[in-house]
């Protein structure tokens, strides 16, 4: 489990967060979402300590990762995996040295070891036999996957995902969403995911966060969303003309 509490954070006077707090629960895809500039990727930065808030707290099942030791902090960040937007792969690397690189740099592991556990990532994700390609050589939604297998080498009890469907298409994107969904219930991680994909919303929300301009305006799941009547929430939602059809059945 991770809790936030009370986070705020600025930036030259203008604030970005303002007092957000939220639980996000083992097992669970949990989804943070808003429009372009609401602090949505700024929240991430500041879980992942890339970026320290002026106020609050981020607990990693009870350990603060702010105040704690530094052997702790490191303990917590190798707990954690991240699929970065757009894959962040290294092009000069092939596919398996991509999702090797987390236990060449975090572990003494036996190459053998490190070998097994790399080819059992890209089989978990559906990419076996891809180890020696090179990403210039394989799809977006496959450089997607291989970002997916990277963040869960270490087996993870955290998993965060940023944008894990930009620029990709709609059924590409479904599929990434059903993997990281089967991906969190199999392995009991707790998953952060920033989106603005109305799609996973409906999906994949066990427990979703909105922002808006910085606050935390309203939290609830995928069954409850289409019926919020929260005006910021509803404008969010329902631009999207699919939905507005749907708005339209369901009342």
């Amino acid at each position: 489990m991770i809790e936030i509490k009370h986070i705020s954070k600025s930036f030259n006077d203008r604030k970005i967060l303002d007092n957000v707090s939220g639980v996000f629960k083992k097992g669970q895809t949990s989804l943070v979402i808003g429009a372009s500039g609401t602090g949505k990727s700024v929240l991430l930065k500041c879980m992942l300590d890339l970026v320290r808030p002026e106020h609050g707290a981020t607990l990693y099942d009870g350990r603060d990762f702010y105040i704690g030791e530094e052997e702790e902090k490191k303990t917590i960040r190798r707990e954690m995996g991240v699929l970065f937007q757009g894959g962040a792969l290294f092009d000069s690397q092939t596919v398996h040295q991509n999702v090797q690189f987390p236990l060449d740099m975090l572990t003494e592991m036996p190459e053998s070891e490190k070998r097994d556990r790399v080819e059992f990532c890209l089989q978990r994700v559906g990419l076996e036999g891809t180890g020696n390609r090179m990403p210039s050589e394989i799809s977006g939604g496959m450089k997607k996957r291989v970002g997916i297998a990277r963040a869960i080498v270490m087996n993870p009890k955290y998993l965060f995902c940023d944008e894990p469907n930009s620029g990709l298409d709609p059924l590409t994107s479904i599929k990434i969403d059903e993997l990281i969904k089967e991906i969190t219930e199999e392995y009991s991680t707790t998953t952060v995911i920033i989106t603005h994909d109305m799609n996973s919303v409906l999906s994949i929300g066990d427990y979703i966060m909105f922002l808006y301009k910085g606050k935390k305006v309203w939290e609830g799941n995928s069954q409850t969303i289409l019926d919020t009547n929260v005006p910021e929430l509803e404008e969010f939602v329902f631009s999207n003309k699919a939905l507005m059809k749907m708005r339209g059945e369901k009342r």
